[in-house]
């Protein structure tokens, strides 16, 4: 953020980001079904686990014909359309594994999912905005926003796991709502120097941290480790800094060079972006070279509140600046819940990746690499990284210890010592 001015500008507000009220930067209502002419892609798109486990998504695509979006009109329309392609294209890609994937997107997929994704202003591969915002409907309409009463609109290979992945993903995104709505409070109270509206909304902050990590927990008892591992993890990766797509993957009809794309992220999210933003989180070079980069995975109008909330008066500096005791604690504790949620997060992903993958090279090294290769193992140079293409414990405790350094000098030199 930039450095404290008492500034006369409009006050700050969440209205022109595609921002709900009510559900954040999760889509209200999507669409279950598209206009008739597209039942083609609905119909592929919402049989792709069964496909694949029949190895038939492949040629299905094939012989799909090749419509025109012009008949996509209405945002919710332009969401569906773009989470049904990418889903096919996740299944096109990965139907047989990573020892067999594809050069090639045919054109009568490739074509619509790239203007597709020019007019949404969105990559041509899943995303969080598409597989978890914008992928849920109620069972029962009347009932509540919760996990037993929320399904998926479309999936992919990994049974109820996939359901509870989302799902969970999605509780997180509801559980920060509160904290998102705060923002403008902070930003309007260091603007206009009020110290103790501050300080209540980092406090409101804090506790929507806290109950997003809460609601990850959930993940432990909605997913199977193994399942997401060995199928999942596979059908969410990219063609970017993945060994088993060096070169990317060309869209046909589109560019005759491969393009690269890195596969679904929790990086994806708007949430930690906002966050660290607002509370003044540095990310060293390459960390936050690979954060930047997640944003163009986002829908504009979130990459743009982010820039906004960048360009604000710093937190930060506003906190030290003022010899106040309650805006300090409210500030630190508030850098130390989001410290907590990330520190949890690597714990999820230890649990999910790091420990399937030794299981995995120790299965390896135990049968043999040849026979390896033919039940299916991921290759050695993937096995520990995100679905984004990072080497995912590095890249989250460099990310973690930065946000350990923003805490006020005193208590993050404490909390180094105590680490």
């Amino acid at each position: 953020m930039a450095a404290y001015n008492d500034s006369t500008a409009p006050s700050f507000s969440l209205d022109v980001y595609h921002f709900s009220e009510d559900l954040g930067f999760i889509l209200p209502e999507p669409l279950q079904e598209l206009p008739p002419y597209y039942q083609p892609w609905m119909d592929i798109a919402q049989r792709v686990p069964e496909l694949v486990e029949a190895h038939e998504l492949r040629s299905q695509i094939q012989k799909m014909p090749q419509l025109s979006i012009q008949y996509l009109q209405r945002h919710r329309e332009l969401r569906l359309a773009h989470l049904a392609l990418g889903v096919m294209t996740m299944g096109y890609v990965w139907q047989e594994g990573e020892s067999d994937t594809v050069k090639m997107l045919p054109r009568t997929l490739a074509v619509p999912y790239w203007e597709l994704s020019q007019r949404l202003g969105l990559p041509p591969i899943l995303t969080h905005a598409d597989a978890v915002l914008a992928n849920w409907r109620k069972k029962d309409p009347e009932g509540p926003l919760e996990i037993e009463n929320l399904e998926l609109l479309l999936s992919i290979p990994g049974g109820e796991n996939v359901r509870g992945f989302f799902i969970v993903t999605l509780m997180v995104e509801l559980a920060a709502i509160p904290a998102l709505r705060s923002i403008p409070k902070v930003v309007n109270g260091v603007r206009c120097g009020d110290t103790n509206a501050v300080a209540k909304a980092l406090g409101d902050i804090s506790q929507s941290i806290q109950s997003m990590m809460d609601c990850l927990k959930q993940m432990h008892v909605h997913v199977d480790p193994l399942v997401f591992y060995g199928i999942m993890r596979i059908f969410l990766s990219g063609w970017k800094g993945n060994p088993c797509m060096p070169k990317g993957l060309v869209y046909e009809g589109v560019r005759t060079e491969p393009m690269e794309y890195s596969g679904g992220s929790a990086a994806q999210s708007s949430l930690l972006h906002c966050f660290d933003e607002l509370l003044g989180v540095k990310h060293e070079t390459k960390s936050g070279a690979f954060l930047t980069t997640m944003r163009n995975y986002m829908l504009p109008a979130h990459r743009q509140l982010i820039r906004d909330i960048s360009l604000q008066p710093s937190l930060r500096t506003f906190v030290q600046q003022h010899a106040s005791e309650q805006l300090s604690e409210a500030f630190q504790e508030c850098v130390s819940h989001l410290l907590a949620l990330r520190s949890y997060h690597i714990t999820v992903v230890t649990r999910f990746i790091t420990i399937p993958a030794a299981k995995a090279r120790q299965r390896r090294n135990q049968i043999g690499e040849a026979e390896a290769e033919v039940i299916g193992k991921a290759p050695v140079a993937l096995q520990e990284r995100g679905t984004g293409g990072t080497d995912i414990m590095s890249f989250l405790k460099t990310v973690r210890n930065q946000t350990r350094d923003t805490l006020l000098p005193e208590t993050s030199k404490a909390m180094k010592h105590n680490s």
